[in-house]
């Protein structure tokens, strides 16, 4: 029988911050960070499901707290970082992952509410976290690492009825290695993970199965199969640890070929 694999510990002791962590990729990551040791922070709109990824977390041995935020709103994130600081003492990673999809229609027939809300939560809101995040990391000694969530969609590749959706992506690319290079003398590394589809609610079209979608990505898809939420967390944690602690605005694209 095969020895068990020891656990890692590349976060024990360090507070790793998720926005959009009620759910999905955002809950995956959280979750990810918990069993390599780091205190867990997730924000989002809806306390519920914050709670439940806390009560997760919990049921595995791990510390979190939950703290309801829109990531549109300054104040919001301001008050995020400061509890998370309260609560561990540090804030030492920050995923932004938190972000909205309006797809389905082209340019010409999408709507301004969808596209101004695309803008708000895809891109002012990763700015402004951004601004909170850094602001407090630069003050601790150990600095920190940020990894925004982007996708394929957008700097990498595009897809019909997404272009709203890919510009603000596209934008998170560009906003994130500017802010790269600008904060690196402060300590604070900034990176990106670009997923294509994963294995979550967001690449499921409408009226389509889990099933379905595994029978589309045959055709689709160079890998034939949707990305697991386990893997794109490994690239996550990879860009927050000191492994690569020579990584500074790198955008790593997961999504099985499709934009290769």
């Amino acid at each position: 029988m095969p020895a068990a694999t020891a656990p890692r510990t590349r976060f024990t002791g360090r507070t790793a911050l998720v926005t959009g962590g009620g759910s999905g990729l955002g809950r995956a990551i959280a979750l990810a960070f918990a069993a390599e040791g780091a205190n867990v922070v997730v924000a989002g709109r809806t306390e519920a499901s914050l709670k439940e990824t806390v009560s997760l977390v919990e049921a595995a041995g791990g510390s979190a707290l939950a703290v309801t935020a829109d990531v549109s709103r300054s104040a919001d994130l301001a008050a995020l970082v400061t509890a998370a600081v309260e609560r561990y003492g540090s804030l030492d990673v920050a995923v932004n992952n938190a972000g909205v999809l309006r797809a389905g229609r082209p340019v010409a027939e999408l709507s301004e509410a969808d596209w101004r809300t695309m803008l708000d939560i895809n891109v002012t809101g990763v700015f402004l976290a951004l601004q909170a995040e850094i602001r407090q990391m630069r003050t601790q000694a150990t600095g920190g690492a940020v990894v925004n969530i982007g996708s394929n969609l957008g700097a990498h590749t595009s897809a019909p009825g997404a272009a709203a959706y890919g510009a603000t992506k596209a934008a998170v690319s560009a906003l994130s290695r500017a802010a790269a290079a600008e904060h690196i003398a402060d300590g604070v590394r900034v990176n990106t993970v670009s997923p294509g589809a994963s294995a979550t609610a967001m690449s499921l079209r409408p009226g389509e199965t889990e099933e379905d979608r595994a029978a589309r990505m045959k055709e689709e898809s160079p890998l034939g199969r949707v990305s697991t939420t386990a893997e794109v967390a490994a690239a996550v944690l990879y860009l927050a640890s000191d492994e690569s602690a020579s990584v500074v605005g790198a955008d790593l694209v997961i999504d099985g070929g499709a934009a290769a």
